[in-house]
């Protein structure tokens, strides 16, 4: 049977991101980055890779890497989740990794897993996995075409592009030109990739690298939602502790204990979703389902976490200095990234033989 509890060295693993982020992440620091130009913290991504080697947890050592599992990558992903930190590690070390990884690209793995290098997925962040997506044309031995909903293009040193012949190539960042897209979650900021004459090295097929890309994707954002949404439970539940009305703590009255008792079942349900989801793209078992079940679920309980966070500060909750904003705001967006909740019904039902009447 399946472990899902954390082993002794996934807890180590999140005890040191976790001290990082302390030191590196404060929220009053990540909102001042949302109202600048570089919205991504390349110091705090430099640190993570280089200095802890987390870029690399999923390629093997004999590709430069850390040789881990998903696993350990959905501790670091729970942790950057609780911190809402603006670093691309979803997109580089999940899914631009995981096309590479298919791909067999060693000397891209290599750059990627050492941080000297971002990668980013040139597909649009709302695809789910198996879903249809743009792609560009090849002309001459160069690409042509504009492609949009990019995440973290801005912080990309190199671009993976599905082109219309079924293969996956490599663009340096540089022949590209990247225009930001208006973004509700300031965070993990979108672009559109504008591609004319860029020059580009074919990697593999798109197909199979697309949708393990975004397999992956989809099952470990389940861990940074959970990471959202108990940070959104434990700092509402110690805030209602502390704020006091009528001489008593708020968090005293019993309906807003109902509230807490419901958000916390959801929240430890959404943790065993999780957790399945990291194990079964370990292993590779029913791994199509677990991540499909997960992401049916996750959505909505981070959204919902991140909106009892707001409403139940009260008027301190509505500033644009409390964080609790940034938490709702990359909760709504995560809930719509890598397929809806509806797309990953449809899917579970599909692979468990449930179909609509």
């Amino acid at each position: 049977m399946t472990d899902l509890l954390y082993s002794e060295e996934e807890e180590a693993l999140r005890a040191a991101v976790r001290d990082l982020l302390t030191d590196h992440c404060d929220a009053a620091g990540v909102i001042v980055r949302t109202e600048s130009d570089a919205p991504h913290d390349r110091s705090l991504w430099k640190a993570l890779a280089d200095g802890m080697g987390l870029a690399g947890l999923l390629v093997p050592e004999a590709q430069g890497g850390q040789g881990a599992s998903h696993r350990e990558a959905a501790v670091v992903l729970e942790e950057l989740g609780r911190a809402v930190a603006p670093v691309p590690y979803l997109t580089s070390a999940v899914v631009a990794t995981e096309a590479l990884l298919a791909c067999e690209a060693d000397d891209l793995l290599a750059d990627l897993a050492s941080g000297r290098r971002i990668g980013a997925l040139a597909v649009a962040l709302n695809v789910a996995p198996g879903g249809a997506y743009q792609t560009v044309r090849l002309e001459d031995g160069t690409l042509h075409g504009k492609l949009t909903g990019i995440a973290d293009a801005a912080a990309a040193d190199v671009l993976l592009v599905p082109v219309g012949d079924g293969g996956l190539y490599a663009v340096d960042a540089d022949a590209v030109s990247i225009t930001p897209q208006v973004s509700l979650d300031l965070t993990r900021p979108l672009a559109t990739v504008t591609l004319d004459g860029a020059a580009a090295r074919r990697i593999g097929d798109a197909e199979p690298a697309v949708r393990r890309a975004l397999r992956a994707g989809a099952g470990l954002l389940a861990s940074e939602q959970l990471g959202l949404a108990d940070w959104a439970l434990t700092e509402t539940v110690r805030y209602l502790k502390d704020r006091k009305q009528f001489n008593r703590p708020v968090g005293g009255f019993q309906a807003l204990k109902h509230r807490l008792a419901q958000l916390w079942l959801e929240v430890v349900n959404l943790r065993a979703a999780a957790r399945g989801a990291a194990d079964a793209l370990a292993t590779g078992e029913d791994a199509d389902l677990a991540v499909s079940v997960a992401q049916a679920y996750a959505g909505s309980v981070a959204v919902h976490a991140a909106e009892e966070a707001v409403q139940l500060h009260g008027g301190i909750g509505m500033t644009w200095e409390h964080p609790a904003h940034l938490y709702l705001k990359r909760s709504k967006a995560d809930s719509i990234a890598y397929g809806t909740a509806g797309a990953h019904r449809e899917a579970v039902a599909e692979l468990v033989g449930l179909q609509a009447p």
